[in-house]
């Protein structure tokens, strides 16, 4: 049950290793979150992630192991996690991964898997999210899009394809949902400065993982649909839309 801010008190994390969610993770605890279920593959990270949580001052950790490219247990772990802690609040999908090198282009197992983590298993999760929210009659869904997805790019067509179609799938979600007491919350960061884009140049805009996740615990408690972070890359990203394809084509991107 949320409490009289709208932050939840029951938190599962598809994606619990990532940085953006262990600093939500850390920030939710922080505002109250009693009880956390982490999922994802690196079990180390996972561990490490749940000691985070009870430190923050978690009651309850579980953690769940799971591959984003095995879209067939998508099911299956979403209601194991729904299962550890019997109502789930908060759902968090933080599943990604990187491509874009021009090699990655040319080998259809990287595109495939690109996408199939990208945009598959968190749509084939989302599906069956959708029905303990409905179940349960309230809750909420926050995934991890990017503004990658908001107009793609030539330099990172393939990531940025995936997280467009997650990002459309997620917001039309969001419409079914209409009614059910559930909701979803789209979130579309800039270039974050995390594990995940170590050794990368610095970006315009860059952000920290912490202030993803201030972005996002703000966007929960005013229920908004989309939150971007920072909050400047929306009118940025309105202008961009904007532009011809011919001349988007020749931006330095």
């Amino acid at each position: 049950m949320n409490d009289a801010f709208g932050l939840p008190n029951s938190v599962l994390v598809l994606g619990g290793t990532s940085d953006i969610a262990r600093a939500l993770v850390r920030e939710l605890v922080g505002g109250g979150a009693k009880k956390v279920v982490l999922a994802g593959r690196d079990a180390t990270g996972l561990a490490a992630a749940a000691d985070e949580a009870k430190e923050a001052g978690a009651d309850f950790v579980a953690t769940l192991p799971f591959d984003a490219n095995d879209v067939d247990q998508a099911a299956a772990v979403v209601d194991s996690g729904f299962s550890a802690v019997g109502r789930v609040d908060l759902v968090v999908i933080a599943v990604g991964l990187l491509y874009d090198d021009e090699a990655d282009e040319r080998d259809p197992a990287r595109v495939a898997r690109c996408v199939t983590v990208n945009f598959t298993w968190p749509a084939a999760a989302l599906s069956r999210i959708a029905h303990h929210l409905r179940e349960q009659g309230a809750g909420r869904v926050v995934v991890l899009s990017s503004v990658a997805g908001v107009r793609v790019r030539r330099s990172n067509y393939i990531y940025g394809s995936a997280k467009a179609g997650l990002d459309a799938y997620a917001r039309s979600l969001n419409q079914a949902l209409a009614g059910s007491g559930a909701s979803v919350t789209v979130v579309r960061p800039g270039f974050v400065r995390s594990k995940m884009t170590e050794g990368r140049p610095k970006a315009p805009f860059e952000v920290t993982p912490e202030a993803v996740a201030s972005d996002i615990v703000k966007g929960i408690q005013s229920g908004s649909e989309v939150v971007w972070s920072p909050s400047a890359m929306r009118p940025i990203f309105f202008v961009l839309g904007l532009l011809p394809q011919p001349v988007w084509r020749r931006l330095p991107l």
